[in-house]
């Protein structure tokens, strides 16, 4: 006997469904037929900022390496001294 069945025979209410889950995502679509919303242009933004601030301190910190702590450390010696 199905669970339907087997409650409306008890006399018991229909189980409580799962309701669907809305989009988180809202917003409305740059283009109406590219599925790219306002909300995941501003998102892509904001990482490809804070990914080029994080590229410009490992390039710092690389160069600090080969031109101090490298030299400092006795690994190698800079070609223009």
């Amino acid at each position: 006997m199905g669970e339907a069945r087997r409650r409306s025979f008890e006399g018991l209410p229909p189980r409580n469904t799962k309701t669907k889950k809305t989009s988180k995502n809202d917003s409305p679509r740059i283009v109406p037929w590219l599925s790219v919303t306002e909300n995941q242009r501003t998102q892509f933004i904001d990482f490809t900022i804070k990914a080029g601030w994080v590229g410009i301190a490992i390039l710092i910190l690389i160069w600090l390496t080969v031109r101090i702590v490298g030299p400092a450390a006795g690994w190698w010696i800079p070609a223009d001294l």
